[in-house]
């Protein structure tokens, strides 16, 4: 089976995959000061595509509102990690918390999924 035709299996990979790639082009993001800056700039446009493009391939073979929110889950978790490993942004119980709550919705969203 082709990945560009992917099974679901295939699928849920090319969607995790996605999902890594959106953490790295929102952190990245704020590296491109506004998109003043050409290096940050073109990285994050080139990742931010290729993450489109695995999460348009997953669609192929998952319900797009699983797929959407897991593609989303994963990018909003990491980034908001990252922000606060990277920027030193405020790690409090609470937002804690609310993570734990995104990671658990888009476990669950993968145990639950039809494929």
């Amino acid at each position: 089976m082709s990945w560009l035709n992917p099974s679901p299996a295939q699928a849920w990979i090319l969607l995790a995959l996605a999902g890594l790639l959106e953490i790295a082009w929102a952190v990245g993001m704020k590296f491109t000061d506004g998109f003043t800056r050409i290096g940050p700039s073109a990285f994050v446009l080139v990742v931010a595509l290729l993450s489109f493009w695995l999460l348009a391939l997953a669609m192929k073979a998952l319900p797009v509102g699983t797929a959407y929110a897991v593609w989303v889950g994963i990018g909003a978790a990491g980034a908001a990690l990252f922000g606060m490993l990277l920027f030193r942004e405020p790690a409090t119980v609470a937002r804690i918390v609310c993570l734990l709550m995104i990671v658990g919705g888009v476990a669950g969203l993968r145990l639950v999924a039809d494929h």
